[in-house]
């Protein structure tokens, strides 16, 4: 390999590692950024969907057909 191939080699991964080096620095704040707030934002959906769901069960449950057949579940557990 000649001298002026192995400057430029040399050149070349010198600007590689700074490239690569720059780029994750800026990746690992755009992302941190980007994901600030996204724990309370999750929260608020988990917790609307765990309301929702109680709902929709309140709703099954106050049926009459649910309530017979549960509590004749029940009866048939404490009978035995």
């Amino acid at each position: 390999m000649s001298d002026v191939t192995k400057r430029v080699a040399r050149r070349l991964r010198g600007w590689q590692e700074l490239v690569t080096v720059g780029f994750g620095r800026r990746w690992r704040l755009v992302t941190a950024r980007a994901e600030a707030g996204m724990a309370t934002a999750e929260y608020a959906i988990v917790t609307l969907a765990a309301v929702a769901f109680a709902g929709l069960l309140l709703a099954i449950f106050r049926g009459g057909e649910v309530r017979d057949l549960l509590l004749g579940i029940i009866r048939d557990a404490l009978s035995v």
